[in-house]
């Protein structure tokens, strides 16, 4: 029995969900008129198929490795790609395979011919993609040259009327009172305060501060745009005077890259508390009389004067400890064996709760029975009419339980033995310190002679389900500078 996938892509220009009925229409039709069983759909919606970043494209190419169907079906060799290049290196990865690629629409003889008609298929696809694009980078440029408004995201002070930029006067204002705050040295935070004070805010909410850093480096509101090697001065009206934002872009860049290492990673930056005054505890660094620097972390609220006093930390020693502290819990027998037989069960119900599967395998075993039957009867003279017509039912019956089946057991093909997850647990394990503290902890609150290091909580299943962690508390002694600090770990509610 040929099984195939059906491989169905659209572009973004004047293209939409149709376009894949239509596809997968064809595709199926082609099948069943060569028996062929369809085993698997992938499907890139607003994808172009001038490169192969394309997130289903990329899991087809993967898959195919299994090696647990022959062949590729799709609409025309164009929605595979318009890459001749892309085309060739992908088609031999199946070819590599035991996969073969098929187009419904365009007749490819199984010959030698076969060659040259295929490459011309696919230079014309290129050919297409590249004309077409020529054809829209010109058309938006005459735009441009135009002063129109060609799209996408519109900057904070402008709106758009008649096609074309115009400022709004009321964002205006505000753009300008950002400009010449910051100018003037008053930090992007309190420049927000001031604005949400005022009630001016963007898109209904108070500003991000992402979103004043970028609005504080865009030359656009001095009525210069900037696109690849042209330059517009009729799109965007002049909101601000090109010295104001000469000044303004000089000191954002001095501040963005002044006050923090680019060279030194914090792991725990914005993940510690002061457990006394409940300030965030920020990353410092200092230096010592001999000139070494030295990296700690410092309680904001003592850094501000509010009355803490809560103890400096060293990076390294407070850094190490916590990475340590995650292994160490993840790695104990306990954790690891109650990890691993969630996950192995979570597999076992995937496969096991197949439904479909359990349902046809049963009709199949039935089927073959009544024609075990049948043929019982013929071997003792039954020859009539009515037995042999019930018998071509029958076979047919079973020939389409079969596809069914197929298609089916392809879905839960994959299935990772205990030794495979215990080593890709471990190996999860090993991963960039970065990586383990940004993902399984949510917090951890320092005091002078504790730390509580608070977990994100395991993923449920269901609004009512319960667990008991109660396997995971510890409480730890650590050493630090001639005494030990209490360690308590906790999941997070």
């Amino acid at each position: 029995m040929k099984t195939a996938v059906i491989y169905a892509r659209y572009s973004s220009d004047s293209q939409s969900e149709q376009s894949i009925d239509g596809q997968l229409r064809v595709c199926n039709e082609y099948a069943r008129s060569h028996d062929i069983t369809i085993v698997n759909t992938y499907i890139d919606r607003a994808m172009t198929g001038t490169n192969d970043n394309r997130p289903d494209f990329q899991r087809m190419i993967k898959d195919s490795s299994r090696k647990e169907w022959d062949y590729v079906l799709l609409y025309k060799l164009d929605r595979f790609s318009r890459n001749k290049y892309e085309m060739a290196v992908h088609k031999k990865t199946l070819r590599d395979n035991g996969v073969r690629v098929i187009s419904a629409t365009e007749y490819i003889p199984d010959s030698p011919e076969a060659i040259i008609l295929e490459s011309m298929l696919e230079g014309y696809a290129e050919y297409y993609s590249a004309e077409l694009s020529q054809k829209v980078k010109r058309g938006m440029k005459e735009s441009r040259l135009k002063g129109n408004y060609t799209g996408g995201h519109l900057l904070y002070g402008y709106k758009v009327e008649n096609h074309k930029v115009v400022v709004d006067e009321e964002k205006a204002k505000a753009v300008r009172y950002i400009f010449e705050q910051y100018a003037m040295g008053v930090y992007v935070k309190d420049i927000i305060s001031a604005l949400t004070a005022k009630g001016i805010f963007n898109k209904g909410k108070p500003f991000a501060e992402t979103t004043i850093h970028n609005m504080l480096r865009n030359e656009k509101y001095t009525g210069v745009y900037r696109y690849k090697d042209d330059v517009f001065d009729n799109i965007f009206p002049q909101i601000l005077p090109k010295e104001l934002y000469e000044k303004v872009r000089h000191k954002s860049e001095l501040n963005r890259y002044g006050r923090r290492s680019i060279e030194t990673v914090y792991l725990l930056r914005n993940k510690l508390v002061c457990g006394y005054c409940g300030c965030p505890i920020s990353a410092e660094t200092g230096t010592e009389k001999v000139g070494k620097v030295i990296r700690y972390y410092k309680c904001l609220g003592r850094k501000h004067r509010n009355g803490c006093t809560k103890a400096t930390l060293r990076k390294e020693f407070l850094e190490d400890f916590v990475v340590d502290n995650v292994v160490k819990l993840l790695s104990e027998k306990q954790t690891c064996d109650k990890m691993i037989s969630a996950l192995m069960q979570k597999q076992e119900d995937i496969i096991t709760d197949n439904a479909d599967l359990q349902r046809l395998t049963k009709e199949y075993k039935t089927t073959e029975l009544q024609i075990s039957n049948i043929m019982a009867a013929i071997e003792n003279g039954g020859t009539s009419a009515t037995v042999m017509n019930r018998m071509r039912e029958l076979e047919q019956k079973k020939k389409e339980l079969e596809k069914a089946i197929t298609i089916q057991k392809s879905q839960t093909a994959d299935r990772v033995t205990e030794k495979e997850m215990r080593a890709f647990y471990q190996e999860a394990l090993e991963l960039e310190a970065y990586l383990l503290i940004n993902v399984l902890i949510k917090q951890i609150t320092l005091y002078d002679d504790k730390m509580i290091i608070t977990y994100n909580s395991p993923i449920k299943e269901g609004p009512d389900e319960s667990r008991d962690f109660s396997f995971y508390q510890k409480t730890l002694n650590m050493p630090y500078k001639g005494k030990k600090i209490k360690i308590e770990v906790t999941f997070a509610v």
